[in-house]
């Protein structure tokens, strides 16, 4: 047994094998994701134009808020802060962020329940179920596209044929259906992510509790609220942190179901039309930024909120 006097060592010893070991991880994550994320910082403050970056100057937070003072005394006010089309696109990219977070939770945490079960045939089942999880996201994106088309698709043609529908839909063309379509796909190829997170921690859970509520008597909804939710509460919350940060910056389902839709634009293609298509890439890079600081402090508050440790669990 090892004396008190040596823990604080061996803890100190721990801690610095524990750091040695993730030096080479954070070394190449400092050069893959540090240093481009410094350098996009740097261009948000200067007028960097993609011809010529080198060529930048630096002017502040004009690319974040300005005041301009026009020949005829009018002062207008520029900048990412108040620009509308900015702010459209982070209301659609939160919007998009919580509807989607939360019904594929709700499905995934049905979709876990049902394969946790002892049934013939789980494992095929299982394997089933991640199918639309694993195919790319660009393919499910066209596929889906054709799908959603309101001449060739099939999804018109069904509700047609079934009375659900009177005139064709131009699914992701129409404003009142593109936000609508474009989480209808991500929810269907996403769900199986959540229920695989989900299903790996109910498979943790000690089976004694559960025999033991059923020779009580415990209905089934009481034990899934009292016993089975606040066990896997950790768990689930990394899910919905994970899956929260995927969905703020989602770009490509939308840049390729809903190209050029004011509905739909997030801030992520919002960033990349001006990075590249405008040539604006000074304020891209402020978008950017912006975009980062968002998720981090968006990161920090779910954590809070949720008073989850990771450290130890709970």
């Amino acid at each position: 047994m090892t004396s008190p006097r040596r823990r604080p060592q061996l803890m100190r010893q721990r801690a610095r094998s524990a750091w040695l070991f993730l030096a080479p991880m954070l070394i190449v994550l400092a050069a893959v994701a540090g240093w481009p994320l410094l350098r996009t910082i740097y261009f948000s403050f200067t007028d960097a134009s993609l011809a010529d970056l080198e060529a930048s100057r630096w002017i502040g937070f004009a690319n974040y808020f300005s005041i301009l003072q026009m020949p005829s005394g009018r002062v207008i006010y520029d900048g990412l802060l108040v620009d509308p089309v900015w702010w459209r696109a982070v209301w659609n990219t939160l919007r998009f962020a919580v509807i989607s977070v939360t019904c594929e939770t709700i499905l995934g945490m049905i979709v876990a329940l049902v394969l946790n079960a002892e049934f013939r045939g789980r494992g095929i089942v299982r394997a089933a179920i991640l199918i639309p999880w694993t195919i790319p996201t660009i393919v499910s994106a066209k596929m889906w596209q054709w799908m959603l088309n309101d001449q060739f698709g099939i999804i018109n043609d069904v509700l047609l044929r079934l009375g659900l529908i009177s005139t064709k839909i131009a699914w992701t063309a129409n404003a009142d259906t593109a936000m609508f379509a474009v989480l209808i796909v991500d929810i269907w190829k996403t769900t199986p992510f959540m229920a695989l997170l989900i299903l790996a921690a109910l498979q943790m859970l000690p089976q004694e509790i559960f025999e033991v509520a059923k020779l009580d008597g415990v209905s089934p909804w009481r034990v899934f609220w009292r016993v089975t939710l606040p066990l896997i509460r950790p768990a689930l919350m990394v899910a919905v942190i994970f899956r929260g940060l995927d969905a703020l910056r989602i770009f490509d389902l939308i840049y390729v179901l809903t190209p050029n839709n004011v509905q739909t634009k997030s801030m992520s293609v919002f960033a990349r039309e001006n990075l590249f298509e405008f040539d604006k890439f000074a304020y891209g890079s402020a978008a950017s930024t912006l975009l980062f600081a968002i998720l981090a402090l968006l990161t920090m508050l779910v954590l809070w909120l949720g008073r989850v440790r990771l450290d130890r669990g709970y």
